[in-house]
């Protein structure tokens, strides 16, 4: 669930995997929507001649306070703050795009540091948010959920099977004291957990559950998977490193639903055509024993690569005329999967 930090001889997660899987070349245009630290743009920009072009994209202000200070100067990058849900929007994407890179989850750094109330390992204030300066902080919802809200998210994003205990015995302690630090929830959250041979901590579904919620994660992978094939080029690539199943099923879901024919209906009297706009670049591919072993948070990566066929823009389902973002939000879109942003949710 995190992006690894890059530090001086350590490499961001499947690194030599995500630039072979882009298939840069040195005038392409690449878009990144989740810059981190920037190791995979680093990777991307090394590769690139003077014509090339490089898209950054962060809700993080630190993420893109680095990028700004690294690679401010360089007239080849481009930088925006915002999810890529957004990219679509960016009139720096216009022109299209000959690879686009999303490595989901939460960066080390965000992970790492205290303050930003992400780890239930390290106390800090109960906040959560990718984007600090947008939409509610953990303690904020959690103040404020129904009980029924509470336990359906931990079940739905963090697929908790005491979700239901948790949100009630949650309920119940901000009534006598609100909740604002980590280690509150990840105490209490122990305190109810049946005890027994759990490899990983009591809170450890729960805090992924409420951060992917908080920051409408998977609802914003929806949109940008949408966005990214709306900008890609013919024969653009698109790479994505997922790190839990519940954003792995909608990356694959969302390749094979562009690769391949639904399966036939016998009930149909006449066949529907089915153009593929996407190819699938083999399966979901690991990270090798050499880095896993290095670092463990890159045990549970997988990254899958497709790419772009022969066919323009409104082949793809967006209308250039219209907003894609409008159009293609899960939220008012009665057969998302995907339930609803906490009010004022980041965006």
């Amino acid at each position: 669930m995190e992006r690894t930090l890059t530090r001086s001889g350590h490499l961001p997660v499947m690194y030599r995997q995500v630039l072979d899987g882009l298939r840069v070349h040195g005038n392409g245009a690449y878009l990144d929507g989740t810059f981190g630290r920037g190791g995979h743009a680093r990777g991307v920009l090394s590769q690139l001649q003077a014509g090339g072009r490089l898209l950054v994209m962060d809700k993080d202000p630190e993420a893109i306070a680095v990028a700004e200070r690294e690679f401010g100067d360089d007239a080849r990058v481009s930088i925006y703050r915002g999810s890529f849900a957004d990219m679509a929007n960016w009139d720096a994407a216009a022109a299209g795009l000959d690879g686009v890179l999303l490595d989901l989850g939460v960066s080390s750094p965000q992970l790492d540091v205290a303050e930003r109330g992400f780890s239930f390992g390290k106390d800090g204030p109960l906040d959560m948010r990718m984007d600090p300066d947008s939409g509610h902080s953990a303690a904020q919802w959690l103040a404020t959920a129904a009980e029924k809200e509470i336990a359906d998210v931990l079940w739905t994003y963090g697929e908790e099977r005491q979700s239901r205990k948790i949100a009630r015995a949650i309920v119940a302690r901000r009534d006598a004291q609100p909740l604002t630090r980590t280690a509150q929830l990840a105490d209490l959250i122990a305190s109810v957990m049946p005890r027994g041979d759990q490899k990983i901590h009591p809170a450890t579904r729960s805090f992924q559950a409420i951060r992917i919620f908080i920051n409408r994660e998977l609802a914003d992978l929806e949109l940008g998977l949408d966005a990214a094939l709306s900008r890609l080029k013919p024969g653009g690539r698109l790479a994505v490193i997922s790190f839990h199943s519940l954003e792995d099923r909608i990356v694959k879901q969302f390749i094979l639903r562009h690769a391949k024919a639904p399966p036939a209906n016998r009930r149909m009297p006449v066949e529907i055509a089915f153009t593929p706009d996407l190819l699938m670049i083999g399966g979901a591919q690991k990270a090798e024993y050499d880095e896993t072993s290095e670092n463990p948070r890159a045990r549970s990566a997988v990254l899958r690569v497709a790419e772009k066929l022969g066919f323009g823009i409104r082949d793809s389902g967006f209308d250039e005329t219209s907003d894609p973002a409008a159009s293609l939000d899960p939220i008012s879109n009665p057969q998302s999967p995907i339930p609803a942003p906490p009010p004022g949710g980041a965006q």
